[in-house]
């Protein structure tokens, strides 16, 4: 993270996983980090995880404090709880929006309230965050937004039909708002990690089609720490979109170039999967 510092970083979903592994980041370099998830419990623990690293950290004297929020993102009037925390103190120049569900599952066996759920969460959650922060951030003052989406929100992938729907709004809507913030000079990011071993995956893997882990194994399992330091890499380099690992940035790169090619492989393998199945 050389070169890269903040003041004050906003990070949903920061309770584990990726969004865990950034504020482990950011707190050993200085910045002062608001966590925010649902579950209370999970945030104390994540607290005091990262408060053991600021301890043990070599430059413990001017590592970041750490603020926890437990709220639903996908509630709009829970909002106030964090325009409250953000009225005090410097302003945010960090906003990452990390938080987000899945539940892969056959198109015609999804429930039409899962995917709500997941709209709520991931899209319009999403929506109210930044509708609560950008104000805050200054023009001018080198804010950085970024939004995550995944290899899913780059490639419809079988199984993610509503989780892929989110993940490539996340993308459209990070577009248009980038579009819109550089003129006050505030950098707008997407974070697309392929398959990272957390305990969103854990739970994936509870209704994931056998076609779903097939194809997925194309593009690997990375590590929140890996996706975590990819990210702060791909800041650096004021990247828009950010692909972690190197499968990810082939799976990209194959289908903006040829599409074909890679609907061929996928419904080969989802034909394949699904023929041993019925074997």
């Amino acid at each position: 993270m050389s070169r890269l510092s903040f003041r004050r970083a906003v990070i949903t979903g920061g309770s584990s996983g990726i969004g865990f592994s950034i504020a482990s980041l950011l707190v050993q370099q200085g910045t002062e980090v608001i966590l925010i998830a649902r579950n209370p419990d999970n945030l104390a623990k994540a607290a005091a995880k990262l408060s053991e690293l600021v301890s043990a950290s070599a430059t413990a004297s001017s590592s970041g404090s750490i603020h926890t929020l437990s709220m639903d993102i996908s509630d709009r009037g829970s909002m106030q709880k964090l325009e409250k925390a953000l009225q005090n103190g410097p302003a945010p120049d960090l906003l990452i929006n990390c938080a987000g569900t899945a539940y892969p599952h056959y198109f015609e066996q999804l429930d039409s309230d899962i995917f709500d759920a997941m709209v709520s969460t991931n899209l319009t959650g999403t929506w109210n965050v930044l509708k609560t922060v950008v104000p805050f951030m200054q023009p001018g003052g080198g804010g950085r937004i970024v939004n995550v989406s995944s290899v899913a929100g780059l490639v419809g992938t079988f199984g993610y039909t509503a989780y892929s729907a989110t993940k490539f709004g996340i993308i459209g809507l990070s577009e248009a708002l980038r579009n819109e913030l550089s003129v006050k000079g505030i950098r707008v990011s997407v974070l697309c990690p392929p398959d990272t071993n957390t305990p969103q995956l854990e739970e994936e893997n509870r209704t994931k089609p056998a076609e779903t882990r097939a194809i997925a194994g194309n593009a690997g399992i990375m590590e929140p720490e890996q996706v975590a330091k990819s990210l702060f890499k791909g800041l650096k380099r004021n990247n828009f979109i950010i692909i972690p690992g190197f499968q990810g940035v082939m799976i990209n790169l194959i289908k903006r170039l040829f599409p074909g090619l890679l609907f061929s492989i996928i419904d080969s393998t989802a034909k394949k999967t699904s023929g041993r199945k019925h074997e």
